[in-house]
């Protein structure tokens, strides 16, 4: 079965998306390539590291409930939780304090917007998605500066000499 169209790019995705097993089905080897379009030795894989067979008897068959758990806990292993002061740095691939404790906040509605600090280690741009009510509670020692926009020409009560305004 070959994928086509917006399936084809989540099922290529690194992480398999456990939302496509049905629960109350049993799966083989093969149909489990094909939903993921993976390669049958991965899931054979995935049985040594711990996907629980339904029985010994070939084919080798595993409850879609057992393959749900199995996603769920491979992807739960690799998650990092911030602390409080901390955001995730990509390149490192760690929770990390800003380098100086300090970091700008970046409005992207009324209601949510990005931290945006540089990493410590490795100079890159850390960001993290944050309410505007939570700000308080996520901030610990970190030094949070709101930028101020530029204002506009027609809120200046004496323009610039170099206006065409009258």
């Amino acid at each position: 079965m070959s994928l086509r169209g917006p399936n084809a790019v989540r099922a290529r995705k690194r992480h398999p998306n456990h939302r496509l097993v049905k629960s109350h089905r049993s799966y083989a080897v093969g149909e489990i390539a094909s939903l993921f379009n993976i390669h049958k030795n991965t899931v054979r894989r995935w049985f040594k590291a711990g996907l629980q067979l339904l029985d010994d008897r070939r084919p080798v068959l595993t409850l879609g409930r057992n393959l749900i758990a199995f996603l769920q806990s491979r992807s739960a292993g690799k998650k990092h939780h911030c602390g409080l002061g901390q955001m995730y740095c990509v390149r490192c691939r760690l929770p990390k304090f800003p380098a100086a404790r300090m970091a700008d906040y970046l409005p992207v509605t009324e209601k949510v917007g990005n931290l945006a600090a540089i990493c410590p280690d490795c100079g890159s741009m850390m960001y993290r998605c944050i309410s505007n009510a939570r700000i308080q509670e996520v901030r610990g020692e970190m030094d949070i500066t709101f930028p101020q926009a530029l204002r506009q020409l027609g809120e200046i009560s004496r323009p610039t000499v170099n206006s065409d305004l009258k």
